[in-house]
């Protein structure tokens, strides 16, 4: 008798985890398949589409991080989508309200999950270092002393090589400052191609957030302080500029289009800038690579804007006009007096 229960125990068992076996093969096989034909076709053909596109050095290489994410992610996907669709199609409950056999453990697939999950975290780590350094910071914002740089840069001003492009956010709009070039502040942002540039993002009030979006480009800009991000364009044309750091009322309508043109249409742009704007460069406050929060509401420090505030007028000023705006958002000066 002791002799037949193991046997009837053994038959139970064979026919009882059988069935198991065909939905399992079929399962893996239907996940295989789409696997190896919509895996390449993320890579191939959606990768080259994905953004930020191909306008920078950074762009190229954030879309390069999408399109190897992407193609990681898709058969994880496949796989947590196929499960779903054949369980409901085979393993449909019907009126039963049973709960199903308990599982209790199984070593070898315990042991496989822990050992490609642990494979695939450390081997994205390991490629998002990389792909965070070898460019530089990938267009982020790396604080004012960036420790991934590229040739040329030197955090000594006058030993810098780099074309220096300071980003100014304020409510509700961006501004741009190039020191090289007597320190002009425009509303429009031009840079030149195949040019290394270096973007000193701050702010005049609040924190905001500047976004280059087609040169990959990233930072915040936090007031009093300077964040460096560093791009090199390739080949011409317009990106769109967003704030996207909520930043109050009228944060929505804080975009803008900056241009990306030839070294030689630059120069002459540049040129062009100094010369419309040489009445307002005088009064600008000297150049620095952060501004302190208005009190009064302006758009420079009073400590730092050689321009008196004529908000509110005293007795021997209450006859002055009031000044009218800069380009660069600091009031000119105030007209002489008859």
């Amino acid at each position: 008798m002791m002799s037949t229960a193991p046997a009837g125990a053994t038959a139970s068992h064979s026919s009882s985890s059988s069935p198991d076996r065909p939905h399992l093969v079929r399962l893996i096989s239907i996940w295989v398949v789409l696997s190896a034909i919509l895996t390449p076709v993320v890579y191939f053909v959606w990768g080259p589409h994905m953004p930020p596109g191909t306008m920078t050095d950074i762009s190229r290489s954030q879309q390069f991080d999408n399109r190897v994410l992407g193609t990681v992610a898709t058969p994880v996907v496949l796989f947590i989508w196929t499960y779903f669709g054949y369980v409901l199609k085979y393993f449909r409950g019907g009126s039963s309200t049973e709960d199903g056999p308990p599982i209790k453990g199984h070593l070898a697939f315990q042991t496989g999950w822990l050992v490609t999950t642990t494979v695939v975290v450390l081997s994205l780590f390991v490629f998002g270092t990389y792909e965070l350094v070898s460019p530089n910071g990938a267009g982020t914002g790396s604080g004012p002393n960036p420790i991934w740089v590229p040739a040329g840069y030197s955090a000594t001003a006058k030993d810098n090589k780099i074309l220096q492009v300071q980003v100014i956010g304020q409510q509700w709009r961006w501004t741009f400052r190039y020191p090289g070039y007597s320190g002009v502040e425009t509303t429009q942002l031009e840079i030149p191609a195949n040019t290394e540039i270096q973007f000193n993002v701050t702010s005049l009030d609040v924190i905001h957030s500047f976004w280059a979006q087609q040169l990959g480009v990233k930072a915040d800009a936090n007031p009093g302080e300077n964040n460096v991000a560093f791009v090199n364009s390739n080949h011409t044309g317009n990106f769109d500029i967003k704030c996207s750091e909520l930043c109050g009322t009228l944060h929505g309508a804080m975009i803008s289009t900056g241009t990306v043109v030839s070294p030689t249409d630059f120069s002459s742009w540049i040129a062009n800038q100094v010369q419309v704007h040489a009445a307002d460069i005088p009064l600008l406050p000297p150049y620095a690579l952060s501004y302190l929060p208005t009190p009064d509401g302006g758009y420079y420090d009073p400590g730092q804007d050689p321009v008196p505030d004529t908000s509110v007028p005293s007795p021997s000023t209450s006859a002055s006009p009031v000044p009218s705006t800069s380009v660069g958002g600091t009031p000119a000066a105030p007209a002489p007096s008859s």
